[in-house]
């Protein structure tokens, strides 16, 4: 007998991974790791990142196992935290301490849980809506860390990781997913539609990433010059907005994430809706 939800859930956890390979294969990108060079970071590798995202494969599977059919909740809100807390430490193992993935396990956990929830029928507007009544509920057992986002979300008042959540994803359904479709549409490469993607981001969002390594003035010099390179079009711009991040230490860490979480988006449906409720018909009759 077909067993559908683990099918979807291991579907949806390999499409997960394979945002997480493509959103760091793609070069180049301002001051991130790529496959030219590791950006504004000395820790990071695209070798190491890779195996980071491939490590993540079990928790995002977990995380869909258990939402399948499921609705927003406090209890599977804690349920899926803890196991997104084991995926940390398993993503720390495999880094030798990096912090390469932790931003993305929140993001694209909380919309693999979502899209679970629909049991793959939810268009991406309704697994980001889905995602944000997740985000909302609190998690009693999470233990009250002094982390980067925290602070800097405190220190300037801007939404960070948590609230871009909890607000269902704003700056995916606004910016970014439509950034990537309006791209495509006018016929352009998709390796270069992923970049005008990520370039959007950067010049939209509040990164806390940036504001952590270089406050305001790094973010608006980050957000001013993505737009120009957004505008000029090339590719020759955007390797020159990277030499000028790498200079500056910025890195757009959550633009990065959030370019992540909007690969998922794109791939989730096709990817696992349809194909797996064929899959279905095939096996129940």
């Amino acid at each position: 007998m077909y067993n559908t939800k683990l099918a979807f859930s291991g579907n949806a956890a390999e499409t997960a991974v394979r945002s997480l390979i493509e959103e760091v294969e793609l070069t180049p990108k301002p001051g991130l790791v790529d496959r030219t060079n590791h950006g504004a970071h000395q820790d990071l590798t695209i070798d190491l990142m890779r195996k980071s995202a491939i490590s993540l494969k079990e928790t995002f599977e977990e995380i869909a196992y258990i939402s399948y059919g499921s609705n927003p909740s406090i209890s599977l809100r804690e349920e899926i935290a803890e196991i997104g807390r084991h995926g940390e430490i398993r993503m720390f193992e495999t880094t030798g301490g990096v912090n390469t993935h932790k931003g993305a396990i929140w993001a694209i956990g909380l919309l693999i849980s979502a899209a679970a929830m629909g049991k793959g029928g939810y268009s991406s507007k309704e697994i980001m809506s889905r995602a944000g009544e997740i985000a909302r509920h609190p998690d009693q057992h999470c233990p009250d860390t002094d982390t980067n986002g925290k602070r800097v979300s405190t220190k300037y008042g801007v939404n960070g990781a948590k609230g871009e959540a909890q607000q269902g994803f704003p700056h995916i359904e606004h910016v970014s997913l439509p950034m990537l479709k309006r791209s495509r549409a006018f016929g352009i490469p998709e390796e270069t539609a992923k970049l005008n993607t990520l370039l959007t981001l950067i010049a939209h969002l509040d990164d806390t990433c940036i504001l952590h390594r270089g406050g305001f003035k790094a973010l608006e010099f980050a957000k001013k010059h993505a737009s120009a390179a957004l505008t000029a079009g090339s590719i020759d711009s955007i390797k020159r907005l990277d030499e000028a991040f790498i200079i500056r230490n910025i890195s757009p860490g959550g633009s990065a994430d959030l370019l992540a979480a909007t690969l998922f988006l794109d791939k989730i449906q096709a990817t696992v809706t349809g194909h797996d409720v064929q899959k279905e018909a095939e096996y129940t009759h």
